[in-house]
C-alpha cells in the first residue's frame, strides 16, 4: 500500500450508470485510492454518423480538462469505442488529453490489449450488448491486430443507458457459451455500462478462462499508469496480477 492517497480521474459516457459504482468499489479495493468522474454526452452505440460523432476529441477533452481541475493523478477513459472506431484512435485521444492536461492518460481498450499481450491472447471471446455491425467491427479489428475471435455474442442493443439494465445472470450464461465454443485464452465483456466486472472470480474458478471486463481493465491500466501495482486489488479476476 502507498503512503499517498491516488485519485483516479475517469471519462465516463453520459448514459451509463454501471461503471461509477465498479470503479469506485475497485479503487476501494485497492485502499489509499479513490475514483473521480466526469462525463461527456454518448446516448447510443451504433455506425451512424451521429453516433460516431460523439466521440469527437473535443467533447472528451473539455471533460478531461474538468477532472484536471481535481488534481488527479491519471485520466482513464472508460468506454470502448475504439474497439470499433479503431485502436489509434484512443492512441491518439491519450495524446491529446497529456497535452491539454499534462496528466497521463490510458483507456480501457489500450488497457485490454495491453493486458493480452502480457497474456499471450491469441484467441479471443467476446461478450457484448452491441448490434451486429458494431460487433463485426470489433472482431475484424482484433483479427487485424492478430487476434482471432472464437466466439461471441452480441445482444443487438444501441440504446446506451439500456446496456446496464442486462442481469449479471444473463451474462453469465453468455460467457458461458462463448467459453464451450470458443475454448478461448480469455473472455471480454466488451462494454464499461454492463454490470459484468464482480463475475471474473466466479468465472475464472469455474472454467479456468480470465475474465477481463472493459471496467475493470481501465482501472489495471490507470493504476500502472499512476504508478500504482494492480495486484493491490484482491477479489476482481486475475488481470490485477498482471504487472
Amino acid at each position: 500500500m502507498t503512503a499517498t492517497k491516488t485519485c483516479l480521474g475517469v471519462l465516463t459516457p453520459s448514459s451509463n450508470t454501471a461503471l461509477e459504482p465498479l470503479t469506485s468499489a475497485l479503487a476501494a479495493s485497492a485502499g489509499r485510492c479513490s475514483a473521480h468522474f466526469s462525463r461527456f454526452t454518448v446516448t447510443e452505440i451504433s455506425l451512424a454518423q451521429a453516433a460516431l460523432n460523439q466521440f469527437d476529441d473535443s467533447r472528451i477533452l473539455a471533460a478531461a480538462e474538468l477532472l484536471a481541475d481535481a488534481k488527479v493523478d491519471v485520466i482513464g477513459w472508460s468506454g470502448t469505442a475504439a474497439g470499433w472506431r479503431g485502436f489509434d484512435c484512443d492512441r491518439q485521444l491519450c495524446e491529446r488529453i497529456e497535452q491539454r492536461t499534462g496528466i497521463k492518460a490510458t483507456t480501457a481498450i489500450l488497457a485490454l490489449n495491453e493486458l493480452m499481450q502480457k497474456l499471450s491472447v491469441k484467441k479471443l471471446a467476446i461478450v457484448s450488448p452491441y448490434t451486429a455491425d458494431v460487433q463485426r467491427c470489433i472482431v475484424n479489428n482484433y483479427r487485424a491486430a492478430g487476434v482471432e475471435t472464437t466466439a461471441h455474442r452480441h445482444l443487438n442493443i444501441s440504446v446506451n443507458h439500456r446496456f446496464a439494465l442486462v442481469e449479471p445472470e444473463q451474462l453469465l450464461g453468455l460467457i458461458e457459451e462463448v467459453i464451450e465454443e470458443g475454448a478461448p485464452d480469455a473472455v471480454v465483456t466488451y462494454c464499461t455500462n454492463l454490470h459484468a466486472a464482480q463475475l471474473a472470480d466466479q468465472v475464472e474458478r469455474r472454467w479456468n478462462v480470465p475474465l477481463l471486463d472493459t471496467v475493470s481493465t481501465t482501472v489495471w491500466g490507470m493504476l500502472r499508469t499512476a504508478g500504482r501495482n494492480p495486484a493491490d486489488i484482491k477479489g476482481w479476476g486475475r488481470l490485477f496480477e498482471v504487472a
